[in-house]
C-alpha cells in the first residue's frame, strides 16, 4: 500500500467580498487495501450502509457521502464532468501503470497535464470564476470501492479533501488492470455557498460512531504524516468551511475514564492542512472494542468555539 499527497492553494480576494473568489485546489493521491487482494477487512458491514454494487467507481462515491452525511456533512451531487475527468485519469494511470496527479503530454491517454487541466477539459470549470476543487486517488490490488474509499477517508491528508464541507459536486471513476485497480475522484464546488453553519466544526469519528478502526500504517500516505511511527491510531480530524481558519488551543483523546493519549496535532501551519481543518493522531494504535473521549477547543474565524464527543473502536 502506498499513499501520497500534494496540496496546494490558489488564492484571490473578492473586490468586494471578505470570502473567497478564485480557487483553492487541494490534490492528493493514495494507494491502500488489501494487498493480498483477498477480503477486505478494513469494512465490516454495518447497519444501515448502503450494499456494495460491484461498480468500484459507484462504491466508492456513494462510501464517501455515506461518510459525509453521517459526520453532518452535505452529500456530494454526482456530476457527469467530474465522472470523465476522473475516469480519464483513471484510466491514464492504469495504461501507463503509474499513481500520479500528473499527466504526461504525448503519452498513451492524456487528458491533461494537471488536475486543473483535466476539470477544464471536462468542462466543469468552464466560466468559472470562483470554485473549488480536490481531487483524491488510490492503488489497490482488489477492485472494491467501499475498500478504496475507506482506505483515503483513513488517510489524514486525503480526508482533510474528502469532507470538505463546501464542496457541492463529486465524480469517480476506475481502471484495472493486471490486479490493480485506479480510483479517482474528484470533488468541487462552483461558488462558495453552502457548507455547515458558519463558526462551527464536523467531526471524524463523528459523536457516537462504532466499529472505527483502530489503527492506520502513516508510512501507506506520502508526505508521511507521522514520519517518526508507523502503526498509528486512527485519526481523529475536525473540518470547517473552506473560507474560515481554524486554530487549535487543545485538542485531546483519552480512552473513557483513562489518561489522555499521546498524540501528534496536525493544524495550519503544516503545509499539508487547509487553513480550515486540524487533526490529532495518536502514537500508538487505538484498543479494540474500546469507546474514547475526544475534547477540542480553538476557534473558528476567531470565534471560540468547543466540543467533546466520544466513539468506539471495532
Amino acid at each position: 500500500m502506498n499513499h501520497h499527497r500534494r496540496l496546494s492553494f490558489l488564492r484571490r480576494q473578492a473586490a468586494l467580498a471578505a470570502a473567497l473568489a478564485a480557487a483553492l485546489a487541494l490534490t492528493a493521491c493514495g494507494g491502500g487495501g488489501s494487498s493480498s487482494g483477498g477480503a477486505d477487512t478494513f469494512t465490516p458491514s454495518e447497519p444501515g450502509a448502503p450494499a456494495a454494487t460491484g461498480n468500484t467507481a459507484t462504491d466508492g462515491f456513494v462510501r464517501f457521502n455515506y461518510r459525509r452525511q453521517q459526520a453532518g456533512l452535505p452529500a456530494l451531487a454526482r456530476n457527469q464532468m467530474l465522472d470523465a475527468a476522473a475516469l480519464g485519469h483513471s484510466e491514464y494511470q492504469r495504461i501507463n501503470n503509474v499513481i500520479s496527479h500528473d499527466q504526461v503530454v504525448g503519452r498513451p491517454g492524456f487528458t491533461g497535464a494537471t488536475t486543473v487541466d483535466r476539470l477544464r477539459a471536462s468542462g466543469y470549470l468552464a466560466g468559472a470564476s470562483a470554485y473549488a476543487f480536490g481531487e483524491v486517488i488510490s492503488s489497490r490490488s482488489n477492485n472494491q470501492g467501499i475498500g478504496a474509499a475507506e482506505d483515503l477517508i483513513g488517510a489524514i491528508y486525503h480526508r482533510f479533501i474528502i469532507f470538505e464541507p463546501m464542496f457541492r459536486d463529486g465524480g469517480a471513476g476506475a481502471a484495472s488492470s493486471g490486479g490493480t485497480t485506479y480510483f479517482t475522484a474528484n470533488l468541487g464546488t462552483l461558488g462558495f455557498g453552502g457548507g455547515i453553519a458558519p463558526n462551527s466544526v464536523a467531526t471524524y469519528p463523528f459523536a457516537g460512531q462504532t466499529l472505527v478502526p483502530t489503527e492506520v500504517n502513516s508510512n501507506d500516505e506520502v508526505p508521511d504524516p507521522a514520519p517518526d511511527d508507523v502503526l498509528i491510531g486512527y485519526p481523529v480530524s475536525v473540518h470547517a468551511n473552506l473560507t474560515q481558519k481554524v486554530s487549535v488551543r487543545s485538542f485531546t483523546i483519552r480512552p473513557l475514564g483513562g489518561a489522555q493519549l499521546p498524540t501528534l496535532l496536525l493544524r495550519p501551519g503544516d503545509p499539508n492542512v487547509p487553513l480550515s481543518a486540524a487533526a490529532i493522531l495518536p502514537r500508538s494504535p487505538l484498543a479494540s472494542g474500546a469507546t474514547y473521549e475526544v475534547q477540542f477547543s480553538g476557534t473558528v474565524d476567531g470565534n471560540p468555539f468547543e466540543r467533546a464527543w466520544t466513539f468506539s473502536t471495532r
